[in-house]
C-alpha cells in the first residue's frame, strides 16, 4: 500500500508543478489527511509512516526544482504553516511544534525534515495540494484556479489541486486596453 501512496503522491506533485508551470521560488501548500488516506474520517487516525511516505514524495519532486513545501497543520494548530525559513522571508514566525494529533502527521513529518523549519499563521502559495478535505484555500494567493491532475485520490483521500493566476482589474476595458498595448 505505502509504494502505491507514493508513486500516487510523486504523480500529484510533478502533475502539479506542470499543469501549474511552478518555478524554483514559488511554494506549493501541500494540506494532508493522513486519516483519508488509509479510508477513515479526517482527524480519527492519524498515521505518522504514511505522512512520512507522503511528505518524501512530494518534498522529493518540488526540492528538485527549487520549489518550497509549505505544510498545513490541522485545525487544533488554526491551520499554521510549516516550512523552510528561507520560503519565510518577512513572514511573522510563531511559536509551535505540531504533533500527530495535534497539529497533523503530515506537518510533523515536514518539522522533522525540514532544515531549519519555522511555523506561520499564514503564507500566500503559489499552487496547493489538497489531499483529503484540508481546505488549503485560505493558504493561497487571489486568485485560485482549480486544477485536474488526472488523479483524484491519495490512497482513499480526494485530492484536489489549484494554482493561482494574477487578479483582473480595472474592469473589461482596462482588460480589452491592455491587449492593444
Amino acid at each position: 500500500m505505502t509504494d502505491e501512496i507514493r508513486q500516487q503522491a510523486v504523480l500529484a506533485a510533478q502533475t502539479l508543478c506542470e499543469k501549474a508551470n511552478l518555478q524554483a521560488g514559488n511554494i506549493v501548500v501541500v494540506g494532508c489527511s493522513t486519516s483519508e488516506i488509509c479510508g477513515s474520517r479526517i482527524g480519527t487516525d492519524s498515521q505518522p509512516e504514511i505522512a512520512k511516505v507522503v511528505f518524501d514524495a512530494i518534498y522529493g519532486v518540488l526540492s528538485e526544482k527549487g520549489i518550497y513545501l509549505a505544510a498545513q497543520c490541522c485545525e487544533h494548530l488554526n491551520r499554521a504553516i510549516i516550512t523552510e525559513r528561507e520560503a519565510a522571508a518577512g513572514a511573522d514566525i510563531v511559536n509551535v511544534v505540531p504533533q500527530p494529533k495535534a497539529g497533523g502527521s503530515f506537518a510533523t513529518a515536514a518539522y522533522h525534515s525540514f532544515r531549519d523549519p519555522v511555523a506561520l499563521e499564514h503564507i500566500r502559495a503559489d499552487a496547493g495540494l489538497d489531499i483529503g478535505g484540508t481546505l488549503i484555500g485560505m493558504h493561497l494567493k487571489e486568485v485560485a484556479v482549480p486544477l485536474r491532475l488526472g488523479i483524484d485520490h491519495i490512497g482513499s483521500a480526494l485530492l484536489l489541486a489549484a494554482r493561482v493566476r494574477p487578479k483582473f482589474i480595472g474592469g473589461v476595458r482596462a482588460v480589452y486596453d491592455q491587449t492593444l498595448l
